[in-house]
């Protein structure tokens, strides 16, 4: 047996987190200012969900996620996102990755097109090879904000959907209401879906609001928007998303999700509707100390020669471009080795004609996050 592994699957990138983690277990007191999540703990109310073990039901349950937590995400979704689930049904999820790779099996055939901005979520570049898709790259401006223009041309008759995410992973950029509305209208009128992943929505700084595309009137034909409760309420680990999708692809995400998971973990969804219950309210406090964060580094930052850090408006992530002849991953490895903190390197999220790094602030406290900074600086002072 000479062939063992699909091509497809060999042409996927290796995923950098783990790559990562190991050059951190090699180099022990390495700080890492790499991983996307937030340092706190979830709600206290959705950690007793945890410990009411006799209460859990131990059949299977609804493929789209129980009646009642879906009920309690209507509600959520119509308060805070505008979004009224007339013509769309929302499905819960394993996490928002789970959400994209069911809307790209459900509207594409091998061959076909999804475009997706430069620099992008590696995990859905990785979704979109892994079903025989292509990923069509376009790139975003020197702030990392949307070309509308450029993506308007990439669509060919094989474009299945446009990818949004604000804020953004990995500059945390915000797009404006006005050009996402923009781009939700090109969808339209070019009868492709415009996937919009909202996984960041409560982390937005200095006033901004964040905007669902799905709650634009007509968008709900159209329109699949990805959420996740993960990242503001402490349950990377948990796995609890969501995905609001058109009436006509329900059964097609149905027929997905039940042949990859059955159903969602029935514990999984306690704990998710333990954290709604908390609410916006409970994230808040949170977000306003990641924002202070944010302004450290940035004022640490400013300045330093050969690095520039646009602005970011959101999301708890900072894509640093770098003046230097060295590669990313080579500059990552010797931050690890020689300075003691961990990043990730630009060309896991497609930026091959530059160095950039993406540095997160969200996995550790303040102090911890200041002392990688300070390594950070030391060791980018010393290599470009």
């Amino acid at each position: 047996m000479t062939k063992r592994v699909a091509t497809r699957i060999e042409k996927v990138q290796a995923p950098v987190i783990p790559i990562v983690g190991s050059l951190i277990a090699d180099h022990p007191g390495t700080i890492s200012l790499g991983q996307g999540m937030v340092h706190y703990a979830p709600p206290p109310n959705a950690i007793n969900a945890t410990q009411k073990l006799h209460e859990i039901h131990h059949r299977y349950g609804d493929v789209q996620g129980t009646p009642p937590l879906r009920s309690l995400l209507n509600e959520k979704l119509q308060s805070e996102n505008q979004i009224r689930t007339d013509g769309c049904k929302v499905v819960y999820t394993a996490g928002s990755n789970m959400g994209f790779l069911n809307a790209v099996l459900a509207i594409a055939d091998v061959g076909d097109e999804i475009i997706v901005q430069s620099p992008y979520y590696f995990n859905y570049e990785m979704a979109i090879e892994i079903a025989g898709c292509k990923a069509v790259v376009v790139a975003t401006t020197s702030d990392y904000q949307l070309d509308l223009a450029a993506l308007e041309a990439a669509i060919t008759s094989r474009t299945r959907a446009i990818v949004t995410i604000s804020p953004n992973n990995p500059t945390g950029a915000i797009y404006s209401r006005k050009a996402l509305a923009r781009i939700n209208q090109l969808c339209r009128k070019s009868e492709i879906f415009h996937i919009s992943d909202e996984a960041y929505e409560y982390f937005t700084y200095d006033g901004a609001e964040h905007f669902s595309p799905g709650s634009l009137p007509g968008a709900a034909r159209h329109t699949i928007s990805l959420f996740t409760l993960s990242k503001a309420y402490g349950l990377a680990g948990w796995r609890c998303g969501y995905m609001v999708v058109p009436d006509d692809l329900l059964m097609p995400v149905k027929k997905i999700q039940d042949t990859n998971l059955v159903c969602p973990p029935m514990l999984n969804q306690d704990v998710a509707a333990a954290a709604l219950q908390a609410g916006r309210e409970w994230v808040e406090p949170h977000v306003e100390s990641l924002e202070k964060v944010r302004n450290v580094i940035l004022e640490e930052l400013d300045g330093l020669p050969g690095c520039r850090a646009p602005i970011p408006g959101g999301a708890f992530y900072m894509l640093l471009q770098l003046d230097t002849d060295r590669g990313d991953m080579e500059l990552v490895r010797e931050l690890i080795s020689r300075f003691g903190v961990a990043t990730l390197p630009g060309n896991t999220f497609g930026i091959e004609t530059s160095c950039q790094i993406r540095v997160s602030y969200g996995a550790l406290k303040e102090d911890s996050v200041i002392e990688g900074l300070g390594r950070l600086k030391k060791g980018l002072q010393a290599l470009l």
